[in-house]
């Protein structure tokens, strides 16, 4: 009984000063750090991306918005790029002076450039560059309806995804929907553009020059050429416009605007 009672002294006294050492280790964590370790630790929230992705989602409500008032609010910013870029463009220097949407020298034919350059004529080369940018001048003058025509015959099936998409998500869209039509549509214009500011005649002497200099043949399409670059200008234009209307709300100037941006 005697032995009972001693041992179980000594383990009370071992439990005892083992307690008093590790809350001195305790007391010194908290006086060193900060840290109290007898407080409760608190579950800690899964806030990685995967949370932060639900929340941005649950902010856009798309819920009172149609399918169709979707498509029409991006075909509305469409068309106001369209309009905008259109008489920015058509005007004079509406290519050559903004760097945006300059057309330069046919990359197969900048050869052309730094040889006329090397030979002192670089003026001719100027005037080159410059013509073309003058018959897409000429040319995207009242060619709003092409391009209006395309949106509106453009069906968006998916229009919620293009709406919450990058900032030139519609005119990406439309680009790729259209481009071949649009090509087909305003070649003609550009055509009668290259010979109505002289840019052709100049071009068949700029490469003649070369050719006589360099015993060379070459030969491009500018027409082709400058359609595509033409187009893809009137593009830079509109998204520009869309990119504006997303994320600067005194750019949504209508209602069905200001309603269907309005939820990002």
């Amino acid at each position: 009984m005697k032995k009972t009672f001693v041992l179980a002294v000594c383990l009370s006294f071992s439990v005892s000063t083992q307690a008093q050492i590790l809350d001195a280790i305790k007391s010194t964590i908290k006086d060193k750090t900060g840290i109290d370790l007898n407080a409760p630790v608190k579950a800690t929230s899964s806030t990685a991306s995967g949370s932060t992705t639900t929340k941005n989602s649950s902010s856009v409500n798309l819920g009172s918005l149609t399918s169709t008032q979707i498509s029409s609010g991006l075909k509305e910013a469409l068309n106001l790029g369209v309009t905008e870029g259109v008489k920015k463009l058509g005007t004079a220097d509406g290519f050559y002076k903004n760097e945006m949407v300059k057309i330069l020298m046919p990359e197969k034919l900048r050869v052309i450039d730094t040889k006329l350059r090397a030979v002192g004529l670089g003026s001719l080369a100027d005037q080159g560059v410059k013509l073309l940018n003058r018959a897409a001048e000429d040319a995207v003058t009242g060619s709003a309806p092409i391009f209006a025509n395309a949106i509106t015959s453009m069906t968006i099936t998916d229009a919620k995804n293009i709406l919450l998409g990058s900032n030139n998500a519609a005119t990406n869209y439309l680009q790729t929907k259209t481009q071949s039509q649009l090509f087909t549509a305003f070649q003609p214009k550009v055509k009668a553009s290259l010979g109505k500011v002289g840019a052709d005649t100049v071009w068949k002497n700029l490469i003649s020059k070369y050719n006589l200099l360099t015993g060379q043949s070459v030969t491009t399409d500018l027409n082709e050429y400058v359609t595509t670059e033409t187009i893809n200008g009137v593009f830079k234009m509109i998204a520009e416009k869309e990119n504006g209307i997303r994320n600067n709300p005194a750019l949504r100037t209508t209602s069905l605007l200001q309603k269907v941006f309005g939820v990002k």
